[in-house]
């Protein structure tokens, strides 16, 4: 068996049992994750959410960073196992802040799911002038992860979840202009060059992790109603998706579609927990299990090749190491 995905060489369904409308209870059924310990980024909304009950339920200790502390305790009351705290993935800072506190504890990190995103979003900045969509989607969670390498290796068999989407379909990664210096923003190409760079990254990452036992994965959680991502995104566009007719009222035959929540965590909580995949990493997921090549330019299940180009997950590395000022060298 191929070890590493570079261009999409392990991009085939294992045949794992499960399916679209599989939920993240479902698939983490016989599981106990007792003596663990996880950190899910936005894990207090949304599928974020869904996962860390799921994860919470099945004995982890479940870290979870937010921007928005007073929601997360109010949103979170009555789960067990977890432990609420402050971080902004706008904020460089700010994540750099939550790791040293984290890494202070001395405790091993079993699973990073870097859960937390925006999507659709106008024009913004963070303090470093960088467009939002590639510092929250992208930038922070390799930042994230950079720092935390010392206690992903601490557990002996850790893995990192990327949370991506569909979206990356939008487009690829823009090397010669990525933060939208040179060229008119557009927000759909933002989102989709920020869920590529993420695709890309747990492809490089896995290639350079194994050899300490932390392998990573990319996930498109599905189409799901309910959920607070698309809340900035305009009415014209959620329109032109099908999701609102002209009169701004919601579609019951498209919504009807769409996955649940409980749905949409299964995917994350099927690469964090599945013994499938104890020997297999660098994948993109979809539906609870390894999703195919996506041919063609037209939109469609599975991933794209542009999205999982060995070459391009090799040069994207230098490059964000050098937007985000970090040296991640998982030798040291």
């Amino acid at each position: 068996m191929k070890q590493n995905n570079d261009n999409g060489a392990l991009q085939t369904p294992l045949g794992s049992g499960f399916n679209a409308t599989s939920t993240a209870s479902e698939v983490i059924k016989g599981i106990s994750l007792a003596g663990k310990v996880a950190i899910v980024t936005g894990g207090y909304t949304g599928i974020g959410l869904e996962t860390t009950k799921t994860l919470a339920d099945a004995g982890a200790t479940v870290i979870v960073p937010a921007r928005s502390l007073d929601k997360a305790r109010e949103n979170l009351a009555g789960v067990a196992n977890v432990e609420v705290t402050e971080l902004d993935l706008m904020n460089p800072d700010s994540v750099d802040a939550f790791v040293a506190t984290f890494l202070a504890s001395g405790r091993p990190l079993h699973l990073l799911v870097n859960n937390a995103g925006i999507m659709f979003v106008p024009l913004r900045r963070n303090n470093q002038e960088i467009e939002s969509q590639l510092a929250t989607n992208y930038l922070a969670p390799f930042q994230l992860t950079a720092r935390l390498w010392k206690a992903l290796k601490q557990a002996n068999g850790a893995r990192v979840v990327n949370v991506s989407s569909l979206g990356h379909q939008f487009g690829p990664f823009h090397f010669e202009d990525p933060n939208f210096e040179k060229r008119d923003y557009e927000t759909l190409a933002a989102y989709g060059q920020s869920k590529t760079a993420l695709n890309l990254f747990s492809l490089e990452l896995d290639k350079r992790a194994q050899a300490f036992g932390v392998r990573a994965y990319a996930v498109h959680p599905g189409n799901i109603w309910g959920t607070e991502l698309a809340r900035e995104a305009p009415m014209e566009l959620l329109q032109r998706f099908g999701f609102y007719d002209e009169q701004g009222n919601s579609v019951p035959e498209v919504i009807a579609s769409l996955k649940t929540i409980p749905q949409g965590a299964a995917t994350t909580i099927w690469c964090a927990t599945s013994p499938l995949l104890s020997n297999i990493g660098g994948v993109y997921c979809e539906d609870a299990d390894v999703a195919s090549l996506s041919p063609g330019s037209a939109m469609s299940a599975g991933v794209k090749a542009y999205s999982v180009d060995a070459a391009d997950a090799k040069r994207l590395w230098p490059l964000t190491e050098q937007l985000t000022g970090i040296t991640f060298d998982t030798a040291q």
